[in-house]
């Protein structure tokens, strides 16, 4: 049977998991109708494992090196480097310090701070598991989490810099832009989500008694964070490393299940279909119809639409464009690997969905704004900065790890100039 066919057996398929129920009840409720609907879904996908196994096997060979040599090398150094931080009170710490940095521009508490420089220097998703673990802490209420969860999730700066820019496009400078245009657009996600549901009646209880002394209070909460901690310093490893590699694991599931759901989308000619779809949106708005497939595909996963942007035969301005919006979106793996983060808090997806398509939209607009008179000064600072990444081939495990590292350093460095900055603007207000 050819794959084209697929669509019509996974419409048959839920039409006989439907009837019953709707025979039975005369209207099935909105739950019930979805679990029908993704037992449909697991049906056709088991239907479709059946007849293609050798574009399911090849699907998840690419998402497994896509994991392997990208994802697990780049993030694994900054779960467990985040956890550490979190069981050692450094969150607590920044959060009373960075307390007046954050709230007015962000209207987040302080120890968002954390999420925020864990979420800039790393990718995706690692915002959303820190966001959920303070949540679960009630160091945020629910509103201030769905505000925190939609501009801290980004993607690697490894990977625009060096994957997209280097290894797919060829070209150093462009990694500026796209990185420049990536975080600008979140950036201002943050500052205009200061304004979602201001109104939150929630209240967590007072954890920074006013005092006189910023510094001291923080110490305060270290302390206090040291001294509740029971579990010795070997045990606290052990449980950093295990839940980092097993958060990774279920990362990697999720890489490999939409791998191969693109590459059975794309013989089925699903991937056409929601190009033409897209087209009909996005070519009236200027974006190249060459683009359209890459898009498609990049709503499902980012890498592999990315780097069909790249070789498209859209302008460059056009592929960098559709690729910074590719990235801001991140793909439904990505929702689904945040889904899973926060599947245990009250935090909801709807925000979060809801910004990817701003910060797409955002992105691409920085792009096309920032391309023309950047990438002359891009051009000059980065590609003396980046020559030694052209000699990395296909973005190599250990020299992932190698960057991730230099960038987990300047992560801490950032997080301590934050500090001092809080403290800073704390002195200079308690003066006024």
């Amino acid at each position: 049977m050819a794959l084209s066919s697929i669509a019509l057996v996974f419409c048959a398929v839920a039409v006989l998991c439907l009837f019953p129920a709707v025979r039975r009840t005369g209207k099935p409720n909105s739950k019930q109708a979805a679990g029908l609907f993704w037992t449909a879904c697991a049906l056709a996908f088991v239907i479709a494992m059946i007849l293609q196994p050798r574009v399911v096997f090849e699907g998840a060979s690419t998402g497994l090196k896509a994991w392997w040599n990208i994802v697990f090398p780049s993030l694994l150094p900054f779960f467990i480097a985040s956890d550490l931080l979190m069981s050692f009170g450094l969150v607590k710490f920044m959060g009373v310090l960075l307390e007046p940095v954050m709230r007015p521009l962000f209207n987040v508490p302080g120890s968002g701070s954390f999420v925020l420089c864990i979420g800039f220097t790393s990718g995706y998703p690692i915002g959303a598991m820190i966001t959920a673990r303070l949540r679960s802490q009630r160091l945020l209420t629910r509103i201030e989490a769905e505000r925190l969860i939609s501009f801290t999730n980004n993607s690697s700066p490894l990977f625009m810099i060096v994957a997209v820019s280097v290894g797919m496009f060829g070209r150093p400078e462009l990694g500026v832009v796209i990185a420049t245009s990536h975080y600008l657009a979140n950036l201002t996600l943050g500052l205009a989500l200061r304004f979602y549901r201001r109104g939150d009646r929630e209240r967590l209880p007072k954890r920074n008694p006013p005092g006189r002394n910023l510094f001291s209070r923080a110490m305060g909460e270290l302390t206090a964070a040291w001294e509740s901690e029971e579990r010795p310093l070997g045990k606290i490893i052990g449980d950093a490393t295990r839940n980092s590699v097993h958060n990774l694991l279920n990362i990697g599931g999720f890489i490999i299940l939409f791998a191969v759901i693109i590459r059975l989308f794309t013989e089925a000619g699903v991937i056409g279909s929601l190009a033409r779809v897209l087209g009909t949106v996005l070519v009236p708005l200027g974006l190249s119809p060459e683009v359209m497939p890459s898009l498609a595909s990049g709503f499902f996963e980012m890498t592999i639409g990315s780097k069909m942007a790249s070789e498209s035969l859209a302008p460059l301005a056009q592929q960098v464009a559709a690729t910074g919006m590719i990235l801001a979106w991140s793909g439904l793996s990505v929702h689904a690997q945040v889904a899973g983060m926060i599947s245990e808090t009250d935090i909801r997806m709807l925000p979060f969905v809801c910004t990817r398509v701003a910060h797409a939209s955002l992105a691409a607009l920085y792009t096309f704004l920032l391309f023309g008179p950047a990438l002359p000064l891009a051009t000059s600072l980065a590609v003396p900065a980046m020559a030694r990444l052209e000699k990395v081939q296909g973005f190599a495990p250990l020299a992932s790890l190698q960057l991730s590292v230099q960038l987990l350093a300047l992560t801490l460095a950032a997080m301590l100039a934050l500090c001092l900055l809080g403290a800073v603007i704390h002195k200079l207000k308690a003066r006024t």
